[in-house]
Formats: C-alpha cells, structure tokens, sequence
C-alpha cells in the first residue's frame, strides 16, 4: 500500500466517513444538550466550535479522498486547503473570541490539541503534492488525532461543565 495512491485508501477513507458522520452527529447532541451551560462561560462555545470543525475537517479529507477520477495533485490542494481553512478556524475561535480578562489557560490549554488534526492534514496534503514525506499516512495521522482531541472536547462538553 502506498501513502500516494489515494485507490488503494478507499476502504480506510469509507471508514472515516461513516465514524467522524456519526461522531459529528453525537457532539451536536451533546452541545445543545448543555448549550445553556456553554453559553455561560466564555471561552467554551469558541471550543465547540473548533470542535465541531475539527470533526467536519475528517469528514470533508476523507470525501475527498473517495471522489472517483481525481489526480492526486487535486486531492492534495484540496486536503491543504481544508487543513488550512480549519486551522485558522480553530485559531480564530480560540485567540480571536478572546475576551480581556479570560484566562490565557483557556486559549493556550485547548488550542494546541485542536491545531494538531487540521496541521496533519494540511502537512499530508503538502507531501501529496511534493510527492515525498509520507502522503496519505498523515491523513491517518490527523484522522486519529481528530478523534482523540474531540473526544477529549466532547467529553468536557457534556460532562465536566455539569460537575
């Protein structure tokens, strides 16, 4: 199996479709099942948020990767892209939503957790292109680290807030 040939990634790809739809689906329940309790402090909807794009950045890679024909030039640009575009989500939430006064904890504890998947995936869709470094191997990478960093968010969603 090559981390270059996306053909030979489709079972793996169909596989995180289906566990980060299903994973997606549960954190909204989770969210608007405390969603009062999230709107009172400041800092957590910001961590939903970069939650819920963390999980839709696996979604989007992986349909990506099942789109039938493609060079792997075009699924390369469009994983950087996606990488790119939730990173800066992830920061814009977390340092931009930023109130005076907060913590630098609340910015700085989550932030490097959630970075992690979306850089992964933008660093897989470089070495797509650049034909070298790993290819599709980082998408596995960033897959799991996704489901690691929003299970970890999820978690403090629905139940370290009620605590």
């Amino acid at each position: 199996m090559s981390g270059y040939a996306p053909a030979d990634w489709h079972e793996y790809f169909s596989a995180a479709v289906g566990a980060s739809a299903a994973l997606l689906g549960l954190l909204f329940v989770a969210i608007s099942i405390n969603l009062k309790l999230i709107l009172k402090h400041r800092h957590l909807p910001g961590r939903a948020a970069a939650t819920l794009g963390t999980l839709l950045s696996v979604l989007v890679v992986c349909i990506f990767g099942l789109a039938p024909g493609q060079s792997t030039r075009a699924l390369g640009l469009e994983i950087l892209a996606t990488g790119a575009v939730v990173a800066t989500q992830a920061i814009w939430v977390s340092v931009g939503k930023r109130s005076e006064g907060d913590p630098l904890i609340w910015t700085l504890g989550n932030l490097p957790i959630i970075l992690l998947p979306p850089l992964a995936f933008a660093g897989g869709g470089g070495s797509l292109l650049a034909g070298s470094g790993g290819g599709l191997y980082w998408i596995l990478a960033g897959t799991v680290l996704a489901f690691v960093a929003t299970s970890l968010n999820a978690w403090v969603l629905l139940v370290e807030i009620v605590r």
